[in-house]
């Protein structure tokens, strides 16, 4: 089984792009963020002629996260539980029974937190002990469980071409650091980082000064692995190419396989 994130940067914007990635890489499971519509206003039609069922959490204009899958999607559940007040569309969980037993997804779009000194870093750490939370009542259900997505987090120096460009950015605060290894800490494997050490492996350009023909990248987007799906790792890629693609999205996708039997 494959299972896919991509930050899409818009996925109206981005449709043709999306579905040429789609059938390259025929994924049984993607989670998409940033989709920036409301729900619909989503392009369902050209994903589900390709064999997907979709659900979205959507929001206009920012935002929004999306599941798509070839097998049925069961308790499809939107938002993060832990602030009734939280209105952004940043979260959406769904349950896949296969053969060998259930899968459950969560697509997320962790807060940026810039700029640090305004309310918006504050949210994000918040943000990050909810998905704690989250995590730690999953992880006792001893199912195998992925968080993916763009967790807006540089975990460690060698995920980043110039790690002191970004020494005050909230992406890579020791604070934002500390609350990702805690998910670690519960449990969680960074599937990347299962099967490689090797620095450059980044899966975000900026689209500002040439950063993506200098290679000026860092590494935000991730999947996460409870020990039961840990156990089940294969692979793990970067599809770095299609960041080279006509007016492209920033982020690039990132993909596990797992040893699940899926029939």
């Amino acid at each position: 089984m494959r299972i896919a994130t991509w930050n899409v940067n818009s996925v109206r914007q981005r449709l043709d792009h999306l579905v040429t990635w789609l059938r390259d890489c025929s994924p049984d499971i993607v989670c998409l963020q940033e989709i920036k519509c409301l729900d619909e206003a989503f392009p369902r039609e050209p994903i589900e002629a390709l064999g997907y069922n979709v659900v979205t959490h959507g929001q206009k204009t920012f935002n929004g996260v999306a599941l798509l899958s070839k097998y049925p999607l069961e308790e499809a559940t939107p938002r993060l539980a832990g602030d009734d007040e939280d209105l952004h569309a940043r979260f959406i969980e769904g349950v896949v029974s296969l053969k060998s037993g259930v899968v459950r997804v969560a697509c997320l779009y962790l807060p940026n937190g810039n700029p640090v000194e305004t309310e918006k870093y504050p949210y994000k750490l918040k943000w990050m002990s909810r998905l704690q939370e989250f995590t730690k009542l999953r992880l006792k259900t001893e199912e195998p469980l992925i968080l993916a997505g763009d967790f807006n987090v540089i975990p460690a120096a060698a995920d980043a071409y110039n790690p002191a460009a970004w020494t005050n950015d909230a992406l890579f605060k020791p604070e934002t650091r500390a609350s990702f290894q805690t998910l670690l800490g519960l449990g969680m494997t960074d599937a990347l980082r299962a099967v490689t050490d090797e620095p450059g492996q980044y899966t975000f350009w900026d689209y500002q000064a040439g950063a993506w023909q200098k290679n000026w990248g860092i590494r935000i987007d991730h999947l996460l692995l409870s020990p039961q799906a840990s156990d089940k790792l294969i692979d793990v890629g970067i599809d770095k190419y299609v960041r080279a693609w006509e007016k492209p999205s920033d982020h690039v996708p990132v993909w596990i396989d797992l040893d699940l039997e899926t029939a």
